[in-house]
């Protein structure tokens, strides 16, 4: 496709208004216009992106080559669907769907159309995962941390969908090898859905990974540590360090037998523009999707793995008395 793409915004919420004003600033992109049921935050996100306020979405689509679907979780694969069916690419936000029969319904319309179905997992454009994947590429044992205190938005999905999703897209995409075993365990606090989990994901090729994420924390906290036979590399992706100690980079270790250690440190890169970047080379020249649906249904695959075992897992300790029925 020559030319500007033109991208609409279907969500005004939180990420939406997000993705609007960014699109303003991606060479390329021109913000056709937004649509939100809720007619006067669609209105006000309008205004300060300097978009029109469509009334509905097939407007939408009509003045669109492209839409990001920024609305509530519930609604990502009928609306993706939607404008799949109408000719249009898609950006959709994580998760992808709700159940894998809907993602791979978009797997296969993006495929036959020719689309681009592309998943809004933002942290594959991040400079802390180019950093941990130049550096280990066959990790044994894989350890992710991700807490945060609460807030509202992101409750109408379980913590696993709303959080840990990231890091087991992240896992996914340095493991390379389909996942054996999942053994979760999590709880619901402050919403209807589970606000805290803990997963342990074991690969066909033996790498094991323990994720934890949590929305009733005291504090934000985002780690990974990895290591192999490559060595051991610590990330904290909110000081934006990263250290590896190995035999093959960095300054060497006195008294270590031969062990060097390297520290980074990078900057704030916005993964927003990286994404939408990449968007707009796969619509207009034909560039690999770099996160498409089939990657998109296989971190929800994953999600839906740790939730069933939270589920199992849960009525276990039911039948035990560890805890009371529900």
């Amino acid at each position: 496709m020559a030319g500007v793409l033109r991208v609409g915004v279907i969500g005004a919420g939180h990420f939406g208004r997000y993705h609007a004003l960014k699109i303003r600033d991606v060479p390329g992109e021109v913000l056709s216009g937004l649509f939100d049921p809720d007619s006067a935050r669609a209105a006000e996100v309008a205004r300060e992106a300097g978009c029109p306020v469509m009334q509905d979405v097939d407007a939408l689509l009509a003045v669109s080559d492209a839409v990001v679907v920024a609305a509530p979780a519930e609604f990502h694969f009928e609306l993706a669907v939607r404008a799949l069916r109408a000719g249009r690419h898609v950006l959709v936000e994580k998760p992808v769907a709700a159940t894998l029969d809907q993602a791979d319904m978009l797997v296969t319309l993006a495929r036959e159309s020719g689309l681009v179905c592309q998943v809004g997992h933002l942290l594959r454009y991040s400079a802390e995962h180019a950093a941990i994947t130049q550096r280990m590429s066959r990790p044994l044992y894989i350890e992710a941390t991700r807490i945060a205190p609460y807030k509202p938005r992101g409750t109408d999905v379980s913590v696993i969908l709303d959080l840990m999703i990231h890091d087991l897209d992240l896992v996914l995409a340095i493991v390379d090898s389909p996942i054996a075993q999942v053994d979760a365990l999590g709880a619901a606090v402050s919403s209807a859905h589970e606000d805290i989990a803990n997963a342990r994901v074991r690969f066909e090729n033996g790498c094991v990974a323990t994720i934890t994420a949590s929305r009733i924390s005291l504090k934000t906290e985002r780690r990974m540590r990895l290591f192999s036979q490559e060595g051991y590399l610590s990330a904290d992706f909110m000081k934006r360090e990263l250290t590896l100690i190995g035999r093959e980079r960095g300054l060497p270790l006195p008294g270590t037998n031969g062990f060097r250690r390297e520290h980074i440190t990078w900057r704030e890169q916005d993964s927003l523009f990286a994404e939408h970047q990449a968007f707009v080379a796969s619509c207009r020249d034909g560039a690999p999707v770099v996160v498409d649906a089939l990657a998109g249904r296989r971190a929800l695959a994953a999600a839906l793995a740790v939730s069933q075992s939270i589920t199992d897992s849960r009525e276990r300790m039911e039948l035990s008395g560890l805890i009371g029925a529900a």
